[in-house]
């Protein structure tokens, strides 16, 4: 399976009266995101299931993925909240539901959480190396059986200022 891991795009800033929870993509946020979209369209990637954290900036990132294409899946996994867990995530959700090993999954997240699993998948360890940038995105290889802790390889890590 290949696993992508996109970090949703620029957000509105921090605000007393606006919850962490409830803030949106700005216009230029809104924009590169679709930008970035239509390069990877371009590069022939097709995802077979978007799954985004309940945040609206997440939501609203995979959307934008959807509406150009990228795929006609989604669907919403408290895993990739901030608070998610990735332990959790591939105990209730990744190892019962037995994906072909061609499966394309994209997950819709934040930082540092996509950074942590991507090394976690990596190294077995979160080690802090690894920054994901907004609308950017790591691509993952798992392997076809056993645990993919420490045992997946990375085969892209790509900040959105080389796919605008």
């Amino acid at each position: 399976m290949d696993l992508y891991l996109i970090r949703h795009g620029i957000a509105e800033e921090h605000q007393p009266d606006i919850k962490d929870e409830e803030r949106q993509l700005t216009a230029e946020g809104r924009q590169k995101t679709e930008k970035v979209a239509q390069k990877l369209i371009k590069l022939g990637f097709h995802f077979d299931l978007i799954l985004t954290s309940p945040l609206v900036r997440a939501y609203q990132t995979a959307e934008i993925l959807i509406a150009t294409g990228l795929s006609s899946q989604l669907e919403v996994s408290e895993h990739l909240s901030p608070e998610g867990d990735i332990q959790r995530w591939l105990q209730e959700w990744l190892e019962p539901r037995n994906y072909p090993h061609q499966t394309q999954l994209a997950l819709v997240g934040h930082e540092p959480n996509l950074s942590h699993w991507a090394e976690i998948l990596l190294w077995r360890e979160a080690k802090d190396r690894l920054i994901l940038k907004k609308a950017g995105m790591i691509g993952i290889k798992l392997p076809d059986d056993g645990s993919c802790l420490g045992r997946s390889q990375m085969f892209w890590l790509t900040p959105p200022k080389y796919l605008l």
